[in-house]
C-alpha cells in the first residue's frame, strides 16, 4: 500500500476495527460478524468508498507554501546599449595627449583642441545605442559544460539562479527555509480544506 506508514491497515479495515471497538465499549458480548460478505464488512466497504469519493471531490487549498525555484532557461533579444564618451575616445587619447604635448610650447594647443572637438562631434551620435548587447540564451543544463568551456576559451552560457515561491508569509530569502527533508516539507507546507468548500460536499 502506497502510504507513509507501512503498518497502516487501510480505510476499510480501520472502519471495521472502529465498529468492533464501539461494540466492545458499549457492552456487547457477542462478537461482531466481520467475515467477507457480512453486513459489517459490506457496510465498511461502502463507507470507505463514500469517504474516498468525497475526498476526490474536495477542493483542497494550499494555505502555506515555501519552495525554491529552479529557472531552466532565459532568453532575450539583442539589446542596444549606450556607450560612454571616454570609451569611444579611448583609442584617440594617446594621440591627442601627444599632440597637446607638442603643440602647447608652440602655442598651437587651440588647433589640437579643435581637432579633439571634431572627433567628439563625430562620436557623439554613437553614444546613444552605440553598442549591442548580445542576446541571452542561458540554460541550466549548460552549467556542466562550464569547466570545459573555460579550459578552451569558449563562451559560457550556463545559468545558475536562486529564487523562491511562497503562499502566506514571505520568507524574504530562500536561505530562511529548507524543504529537502520531510521535516522541512511539513513545516513549510500546509494544505487545508476550507469550511466553505467542505460544506459543498454534504
Amino acid at each position: 500500500m502506497a502510504h507513509g506508514d507501512p503498518t497502516y491497515i487501510g480505510l476499510k479495515r480501520s472502519i471495521i476495527e472502529a465498529k468492533k471497538k464501539a461494540a466492545t465499549d458499549s457492552g456487547m458480548k457477542k462478537p461482531l460478524d466481520t467475515k467477507p460478505g457480512s453486513y459489517i464488512e459490506r457496510e465498511a466497504e461502502y463507507i470507505a468508498d463514500a469517504i474516498l469519493e468525497c475526498l476526490t471531490q474536495a477542493n483542497f487549498s494550499i494555505k502555506k507554501l515555501k519552495a525554491p525555484v529552479v529557472v531552466e532557461t532565459i532568453k532575450s533579444a539583442e539589446q542596444a546599449v549606450n556607450v560612454e564618451l571616454d570609451t569611444l575616445l579611448g583609442e584617440y587619447q594617446p594621440v591627442l595627449k601627444f599632440l597637446h604635448k607638442i603643440a602647447d610650447p608652440l602655442g598651437l594647443s587651440k588647433f589640437v583642441d579643435k581637432l579633439e572637438g571634431e572627433i567628439k562631434a563625430v562620436v557623439m551620435p554613437l553614444l546613444q545605442g552605440g553598442a549591442k548587447l548580445p542576446a541571452l540564451d542561458l540554460k541550466k543544463e549548460n552549467q556542466d559544460a562550464l569547466i570545459v568551456s573555460d579550459k578552451f576559451g569558449g563562451q559560457n552560457n550556463f545559468l545558475e539562479s536562486e529564487g523562491y515561491v511562497y503562499i502566506g508569509e514571505d520568507p524574504v530569502t530562500s536561505e530562511e527555509f529548507n524543504v529537502d527533508d520531510d521535516e522541512g516539507q511539513q513545516e513549510h507546507t500546509e494544505v487545508v480544506l476550507f469550511k466553505e468548500d467542505a460544506d459543498k460536499l454534504k
